[in-house]
C-alpha cells in the first residue's frame, strides 16, 4: 500500500510513524510534511488547502489511499477533490466536516440523534449573548461558531470576559458548563460503523494546574485507567452509533475519525465537541500503544469495509505525550530558534521526538511554530511513560520553551477547563 499524509503537524507526525510501521505499507508520502516525518516518509511541496494540487499528487504518486490530518483542508472539501480522482481517502466530505467546522451544526446534529451534551444557544448579537450568559450562569462556556486551532473556546468565572471573547467571533455558541474529568475517544468510521481507539486525555491549558488560556494542547497521555470499563461501549452507543446514522440521514455519511470530546459528569458522559479528524497531541499516545496495523484500519474506513477489519489492538501498559512550545505560546510564536538535543533521543526504543512547528535551516533545525514538538514515551505504566517523557524533555533545549509540569501527574486532579484558573 502506497500512502499519502497531508499536513504539517504533529498529528500528521504521529499517524506517518505508525503508517511507516504497517508491514503492508511499503510507501509513506507526505504534503507539506516537516523534518521529523521527512525522516519516514518522501516530502512533497504542496500546498495542503489545494484540493486541485493535493488530487493531482496523489494520482501521480498512485496512492493507495490518502490521510487528510488537519481540519482545515478537511472543512475547505479537500477530501471531496481526492475521492473524484478516484482515490480512497480517510477523512470527511466537505458536508460531514461541517461537524467541526460549525458548532451550531454539531449542535444541531447532537439534538436530533439524541445525543447528551450541554445546552447550548447559538448567538449572533451581544443581545443574544448576554441574555445566554445570564441563561446558563457562571461558569461561561463561550465557543467560536468556526475554526480556531483548538483555541476557540473560553471558560471564565469573568462574565466581562466571556462577552469579549464572544464580540470578537462573528456567531458563538454559549453552553452550559459540563463538570467532571475530560477525556476524549477517537471513532474510525466509514460512514455506517465505527472501531473505537484507546481513550487519552488532553491538556489544552498553557500552564501548570490548569491555567491561563487555551492551547491546541499541551501534552496527553492514554490509556485512562480511571474511567469505568464500559464506557466506551457507552459512548459508542449513545453518541456514536446515533450521529453516524443521522449524518446517514441528512446524506452526509461520516468517513474518517470523529472525535469525541467528552466531559465523566455526575449525570454520564456528555459531549463537549465533536472534531472530525485526530485530535494532537491526544492521539499521539493512542498510536504508541497502537498494535494492530494502521494502514488496513484507515483503507477499510475509507473504502466502507471496516466491518472485514478486526478490532484495533492495543500493547499494555501506557504512553505519554509532553509539548514543548516556543516562546508567545499561546498568543503568539517565536520562529528561528536553533532547537539542540533532539539526537540524543534518537537511540531510545520507547522515546521519540513528534514534530510539529520545526525547519530546516543553513542553522539547523529550529523553531517554526507555537507547538514546537512533542517528546513521547511508552512504559509499563502511566507513571513510567511520564517519567521517561520528561526525562526526554530535559535533552532539548530551544530559547524560550516552556511546557507544563504536570501532564498526566494526577489525571484526576487536573480537570481542563472546569473553572477559570486564571
Amino acid at each position: 500500500m502506497k500512502t499519502l499524509v497531508i499536513g504539517t503537524g504533529g498529528r500528521e507526525h504521529a499517524l506517518a510513524l505508525a503508517l511507516s510501521l504497517d508491514p503492508a505499507v511499503h510507501e509513506v508520502h507526505a504534503a507539506p510534511g516537516n523534518p521529523g516525518i521527512g525522516e519516514v516518509a518522501t516530502l512533497h511541496d504542496v500546498d495542503s488547502m489545494d484540493g486541485a494540487a493535493v488530487a493531482a499528487l496523489a494520482t501521480a504518486l498512485a496512492a493507495d489511499l490518502v490521510v487528510v490530518g488537519p481540519e482545515a483542508p478537511l472543512v475547505a472539501g479537500i477530501a471531496d477533490a481526492v475521492r473524484d480522482a478516484g482515490i480512497a481517502c480517510f477523512g470527511p466530505s466537505l458536508a460531514a466536516a461541517r461537524l467541526e467546522g460549525s458548532k451550531a451544526f454539531a449542535k444541531e446534529v447532537m439534538a436530533t440523534a439524541g445525543v447528551p451534551t450541554a445546552g447550548s444557544r447559538t448567538c449572533a448579537t451581544a443581545d443574544e449573548v448576554a441574555a445566554a450568559l445570564d441563561a446558563f450562569g457562571a461558569p461561561h462556556v463561550v465557543k467560536d461558531d468556526a475554526l480556531a486551532a483548538g483555541k476557540g473556546v473560553v471558560v471564565t468565572n469573568d462574565r466581562d470576559e466571556a462577552l469579549a471573547h464572544a464580540a470578537g467571533c462573528e456567531r458563538v455558541v454559549v453552553e452550559e458548563f459540563l463538570d467532571g474529568p475530560e477525556f476524549s475517544l477517537f471513532v474510525v468510521c466509514d460512514g455506517t460503523i465505527g472501531r473505537p481507539l484507546l481513550p487519552a486525555q488532553d491538556f489544552k491549558r498553557i500552564f501548570d494546574g490548569g491555567r491561563g488560556p487555551n492551547t491546541g494542547g499541551m501534552g496527553s497521555y492514554a490509556p485512562l485507567d480511571w474511567l469505568p470499563g464500559d464506557m466506551v461501549q457507552a459512548v459508542m452507543a449513545k453518541v456514536v452509533d446515533p450521529t453516524l446514522a443521522e449524518m446517514r440521514r441528512l446524506d452526509a455519511p461520516f468517513v474518517g475519525c470523529l472525535y469525541v470530546g467528552l466531559a465523566l459528569t455526575s449525570a454520564g458522559p456528555k459531549v463537549i465537541e465533536f472534531n472530525v479528524r485526530f485530535g494532537d497531541p491526544d492521539i499521539q499516545p493512542v498510536l504508541a500503544l497502537l498494535e494492530s496495523p494502521l494502514g488496513a484500519l484507515l483503507a477499510a474506513a475509507a473504502v466502507g469495509n471496516l466491518a472485514d477489519v478486526p478490532e484495533p489492538e492495543f500493547a499494555d501498559g501506557a504512553a505519554v505525550s509532553v509539548v514543548m512550545a516556543s516562546a508567545g505560546y499561546p498568543e503568539g510564536s517565536s520562529a528561528g530558534d536553533v532547537i539542540v538535543g533532539t539526537e540524543t533521543l534518537a537511540v531510545e526504543t520507547d522515546v521519540d521526538v513528534i514534530h510539529a512547528g520545526t525547519a530546516r535551516t543553513d542553522a539547523g533545525l529550529v523553531t517554526a511554530g507555537g507547538r514546537v514538538l512533542a517528546v513521547r514515551a511508552t512504559g509499563s505504566d502511566v507513571a513510567d511513560a511520564r517519567a521517561k517523557a520528561y526525562e526526554g524533555i530535559s535533552s532539548i533545549s530551544f530559547p524560550g520553551a516552556q511546557w507544563r509540569r504536570d501532564i498526566a501527574a494526577e489525571p484526576l486532579g487536573v480537570v481542563e477547563g472546569a473553572a477559570s484558573r486564571g
